[in-house]
């Protein structure tokens, strides 16, 4: 009998522990991977140039770091060369990080789109709304799948232990 209640004891201490490490692990890890991404892509931006430009890249997301054109619209003039914004259109090619990122975070991707969009249109700089809300969408995404997986996980553990 005190056999069984160790072994109980075992099972729900694994229990606990298997739910709070999918909780922390999944979101860790998905701001460990947005994290080494934004410095890749810091390390592009910086190697386009030390210009001022109108576009930052994140990965391959083109984001406006002036929505409105306020900077351009006040400052230059058509005939000024030096305030020319080109290129518009950089091809740059997803790395496995920024793809396993994007895919595992994809509802978190989209509603921040849509919020850095309309923050966008406000005159927020997307540069500035993007970085500042991606890491905590995909921190909020990925620990609602580690509480989900968590969840199963402990109903088939809980399951398994009542029929035995």
């Amino acid at each position: 009998m005190l056999y069984v209640r160790a072994l109980l004891v075992l099972v729900w201490c694994d229990i606990e522990v298997m739910r709070l490490r999918w909780r922390l692990f999944l979101p860790i890890l998905g701001l460990f991977l947005f994290g080494v991404e934004s410095y890749w892509s810091f390390r592009l931006n910086r190697e386009l140039g030390s210009t001022p430009r109108k576009y930052y890249y994140w990965s391959s997301i083109r984001l406006d770091s002036d929505p409105l054109r306020t900077t351009y619209s006040k400052s230059c003039k058509p005939e000024n060369e030096a305030c020319d914004w080109k290129p518009t259109w950089v091809w740059i090619d997803s790395g496995y990080v920024a793809k396993a990122v994007m895919s595992l975070c994809l509802p978190a991707f989209a509603l921040g789109a849509v919020a850095v969009i309309g923050l966008g249109h406000l005159g927020i700089s997307e540069v500035q709304s993007f970085l500042a809300l991606m890491p905590v969408l995909v921190f909020a995404w990925l620990y609602l799948v580690g509480w989900l997986l968590d969840s199963w996980r402990r109903k088939r553990l809980l399951a398994a232990a009542k029929s035995s």
